[in-house]
């Protein structure tokens, strides 16, 4: 069976994955840019936003796992686009016509709609349903390849709650944000599930990976 994946998903020292007061203009609220910008200088975000050059080494190495292997993707609707986007009919999500997905996307949301079909082989597919249900609808799409939950914090705490994340690749990065919305809250001893691996960088983040323990 095909393997459920989370990448690159970057928490503070004090576990939010993201800050309050989520805008258009301000994606993760207070906390800006600060949990991402470990990723910004490596190659792999400058192959992903059309440009050249960038940095290698560890963060590089991890970033670049994001996209082998992986046929579908589901986000939560705070992914997709700020509190309100549903009642905006012309919303296609942050990312322009051509999302750096490439699969087919499930957005999680209460506000259900048509399917939207974007290029570069993007369609978003829009569900109010379950983590296990979400996951089987991924996994037909994904035609035997991975399925990787994109976010935010909430959706991959469900999916970790449900028993459902076999890997899962956690970026911490070295500041205090004080609020926003947790990953952990609710998942106390979830590492028993898995092998725990952490990697520092020279830039001062720590890749942990979870992977979960055979037999």
């Amino acid at each position: 069976m095909s393997l459920t994946r989370v990448h690159n998903f970057s928490i503070s020292l004090d576990g939010f994955g993201t800050g309050e007061e989520l805008t258009l203009d301000a994606p993760f609220g207070h906390a800006g840019h600060v949990l991402h910008e470990w990723m910004f200088t490596t190659r792999f975000w400058h192959q992903m936003t059309g440009g050249t050059g960038g940095t290698g080494g560890i963060d590089d190495a991890f970033a670049q796992q994001f996209a082998p292997g992986i046929g579908a993707e589901i986000m939560g609707a705070g992914k997709f686009g700020p509190p309100g986007w549903h009642e905006d009919p012309e919303w296609k999500g942050w990312w322009g016509p051509n999302p750096p997905f490439h699969t087919p996307t499930f957005v999680l949301t209460h506000h259900p709609r048509p399917p939207i079909e974007m290029e570069g082989g993007t369609t978003f597919h829009f569900l109010d349903t379950s983590p296990a249900e979400a996951l089987e609808a991924a996994r037909k799409a994904a035609d035997g390849q991975d399925v990787r939950i994109g976010g935010g914090p909430t959706v991959v705490r469900d999916f970790l709650a449900a028993g459902l994340i076999d890997q899962l690749h956690v970026v911490v990065v070295p500041v205090l944000l004080g609020r926003g919305v947790r990953l952990w809250d609710g998942l106390e001893g979830v590492q028993k599930d898995y092998e725990v691996e952490a990697t520092s960088s020279p830039t001062g983040v720590t890749h942990v990976t979870f992977t979960r323990a055979s037999g």
